[in-house]
């Protein structure tokens, strides 16, 4: 027995342990919310004492200032606090600076022989300067800004320009929207040209039309502006055709003229594609762009006998009396001699959007054509249509 008894006194500390143990884990406090309370020995324990709540309080009101949006920038057409004529132009471009040269040519030349050379400032810019020329033609107090000369600067303008004197663009919105107030816009554009041919073929009694076209994105351009006039004074819808130089798809394009004849072909293409198109045609009336015989020698001429096209009287009749007093000043090159007569008519519809009340009607016959404002405040342009006979380039004459 003496054997059993040293265990005894193990056991007790032991027990000491566990108790001691258990006070302190009930000590702790409460366990984890998610179990449920054990249930009480022998008697409810008091009730907690209430917990009086602190007083709660309306926040103070306090007047909240009202927001005044900032003012909008001055948008549209500023007023003009002189007689000046801006005329903003890319001559810095590498890529449209001849072009703009020949239009200031134009200009100055035509304010010169007006006496008016004084009043007239250029504002040139590079490819990306046309906001900051048009800002300089604000700053000068213009009576009138006439530009751009691209059709992207124009876009930019009037996208972008807070304040602009009044405007006279030399191109058109390419969408064909309506211009924003205090802005005009005259242009050589291709859809006048084509206008103008469409009357023409149905006044000389064709119903049914043929178009070729090539790919370039004027001549698609000049295509697309004829269909649609043709279409709008009653004729048939064209049947369109692609221009191919290559051999076969021309005998192709042969084969299905001949075997249905129009009575009359649109010829959209370059003037070095024309001689070889033209030869692919079957008899009958063919008109085309303005640029058809443009860079032709004499020779090949001949083979666009009969083509009819628009051409711009300062090129057209360069003799008229109309021109009588205005510089003659060949370029060298028919666009650009074209861009020199949209100077001279510039100039000379400037002076008269100049005026403090710019006036609702306007027809004169100018350098690139007979001219009338519309309400769009839009310049319809129409040229005249030429003939090519023998070789040469003729002034048409219609029978009826």
């Amino acid at each position: 027995m003496a054997a059993t008894h040293p265990t005894l006194p193990r056991v007790r500390v032991t027990v000491l342990v566990l108790l001691a143990a258990s006070i302190l884990v009930a000590c702790a406090g409460p366990g984890p919310l998610s179990r449920s309370r054990p249930a009480g020995a022998t008697a409810a324990p008091p009730a907690p004492a209430p917990i009086a709540r602190a007083p709660t309080y309306a926040p103070p009101e306090v007047p909240i200032p009202p927001v005044v949006a900032p003012a909008p920038p001055p948008v549209g057409t500023q007023q003009p606090t002189s007689d000046t004529i801006c005329i903003v132009l890319p001559l810095e471009s590498p890529l449209y600076g001849a072009a703009a040269a020949a239009v200031k040519a134009g200009f100055l030349a035509a304010a010169d022989v007006g006496g008016s050379a004084s009043r007239t400032r250029i504002i040139g810019h590079g490819d990306d300067g046309v906001l900051p020329a048009f800002a300089a033609a604000v700053e000068s107090g213009a009576a009138l800004a006439v530009g751009p000369l691209t059709r992207d600067d124009l876009k930019t303008v009037l996208a972008l320009a807070l304040a602009r004197p009044r405007m006279l663009a030399l191109n058109q919105q390419e969408d064909g929207s309506a211009l924003p107030e205090g802005v005009y816009a005259l242009s050589l554009s291709v859809e006048s040209d084509a206008e103008l041919l469409a009357r023409r073929a149905y006044a000389d009694g064709a119903r049914t039309m043929a178009t070729v076209a090539s790919d370039a994105p004027l001549q698609r351009r000049f295509k697309a502006a004829f269909s649609a006039a043709w279409e709008r004074i009653g004729g048939s819808t064209p049947r369109d055709y692609r221009f191919d130089p290559h051999p076969e798809i021309l005998s192709l394009l042969w084969r299905e003229l001949v075997a249905r004849p129009p009575d009359a072909t649109l010829l959209a293409v370059n003037s070095d594609e024309a001689p070889l198109a033209k030869s692919f045609l079957p008899p009958g009336l063919v008109y085309a762009s303005s640029q058809i015989a443009d860079g032709v020698p004499a020779p090949m001429l001949r083979d666009l006998e009969g083509v009819r096209y628009v051409e711009i009287p300062w090129l057209a009749d360069p003799a008229s009396v109309i021109f009588a007093r205005l510089p003659h000043t060949s370029l060298g090159d028919p666009v650009l001699d074209r861009l020199y007569a949209l100077g001279l008519d510039a100039f000379t519809i400037a002076e008269l959007l100049a005026n403090p009340i710019p006036p609702d009607r306007v027809e004169l016959e100018g350098a690139t054509g007979h001219l009338s404002l519309t309400p769009a405040h839009v310049f319809v342009r129409e040229g005249r249509i030429m003939l090519i006979r023998d070789g040469q380039s003729v002034l048409y004459e219609p029978t009826q």
